[in-house]
């Protein structure tokens, strides 16, 4: 049997200078999750990027999802995994330094 996957573009090349959170994503059907977070450029004195994954029962109401968060201080790729995250899916992403600004792609890997 060949297991069910998707690949899911939440952002792509797009520019933030502050704090931002993906769109959520409805994932019940999934029991494996990766999220890939792609920096192509980043400026500002000591800037650094903070991703958490977020989960929610009803695509409303959101919490921490308890896995250390994603940190990037420049151009590249990172991912993380998740397993037992329940119905939706989001990232929330943090900016900090001085006059931070980057250009990312955020996909959510999803397989059952």
């Amino acid at each position: 049997m060949v297991r069910r996957s998707f690949t899911a573009v939440l952002e792509k090349n797009s520019t933030f200078t502050e704090a931002f959170q993906t769109e959520p994503y409805e994932t019940a059907w999934a029991s494996e999750a990766r999220w890939f977070v792609r920096v192509q450029e980043m400026s500002g004195t000591g800037a650094r990027l903070r991703a958490t994954a977020q989960i929610s029962p009803d695509g409303l109401f959101w919490c921490d999802e308890g896995t250390a968060a994603l940190e990037m201080t420049g151009v590249g790729l990172s991912s993380q995994a998740l397993r037992e995250f329940g119905h939706w899916l989001r990232l929330r992403v943090e900016l900090s330094g001085e006059a931070p600004k980057v250009k990312v792609t955020i996909y959510l890997a999803l397989k059952e």
